[in-house]
C-alpha cells in the first residue's frame, strides 16, 4: 500500500547504521592522525599501512551507505516521534539529510584523491579503480576538501550525538528507542 510508513526501522537499517557509525568514528580520527604522522615521518611503512586501511575501509563505508540508501528508500522510515514539534522535525531531517551526504561525499573526494595521486592501492593487493589521471595538485586539492568534508561530518555527529543524548536522558521520549530496540 502505497504511503503507509514503516512501524519501525528494519533489523537491517539499524545494523547498518551502527556498522557505519562505528566505522566512521574510527576512520575519522586515524584519518587526522595518519596525515599528521603523514607529514611528521615522510610517510614511513606505518603511515602507509594506516593509509592503505583508511582507504579500504572508506572505501567500503561508501558501498555500506549506498546499501544503507537503497534500504531506506525501499522500505521507508517510520513516521518522526508524535513528541516532535515541526522545527525538532525539520532540523532532525536537515542533519540526517547532510550527514548522507557528506557520508557519500567524504570517501568519494578521498577516492577521487588518491586516483589523482596514483595511491588507489588497498588491503588484499587490490588497487581502487582510477577515477582520475595523475595529477599531484589536483591530489592536493581534492585531498583538502575530502579533510574540510569530514571535519563537516564529524560536526553533524556530534549534533546528531548531542540530539541523541537529549532525547534519551533529558526528554526520555522514544526518538532513540527506535534506533535500539
Amino acid at each position: 500500500m502505497a504511503g503507509l510508513r514503516p512501524i519501525a526501522y528494519s533489523t537491517t537499517q539499524k545494523a547498518l547504521h551502527w556498522i557505519i557509525a562505528l566505522m566512521v568514528m574510527i576512520l575519522l580520527p586515524v584519518g587526522f592522525y595518519m596525515k599528521d604522522r603523514g607529514l611528521a615521518t615522510n610517510f614511513d611503512a606505518l603511515t602507509d599501512r594506516l593509509y592503505t586501511a583508511h582507504k579500504t575501509f572508506g572505501a567500503l563505508v561508501l558501498l555500506l551507505v549506498i546499501l544503507r540508501i537503497v534500504v531506506r528508500v525501499r522500505r521507508g522510515t517510520p513516521a518522526p516521534e508524535p513528541t516532535l514539534n515541526r522545527l525538532q522535525i525539520i532540523a532532525a531531517e536537515a542533519v540526517h539529510g547532510l550527514i548522507y551526504v557528506l557520508l557519500l561525499m567524504v570517501p568519494v573526494l578521498g577516492w577521487f584523491g588518491v586516483s589523482a595521486y596514483g595511491a588507489r592501492g588497498i588491503l588484499g593487493g587490490f588497487s581502487l579503480p582510477e577515477v582520475l589521471g595523475k595529477d599531484t595538485l589536483l591530489a592536493e586539492i581534492i585531498l583538502k576538501y575530502h579533510g574540510v568534508a569530514a571535519i563537516g561530518l564529524l560536526l553533524l555527529i556530534g549534533a546528531h550525538i548531542g540530539a541523541a543524548v537529549l532525547h534519551h536522558f533529558i526528554l526520555k521520549d522514544g526518538v532513540v528507542k527506535r534506533m535500539l530496540r
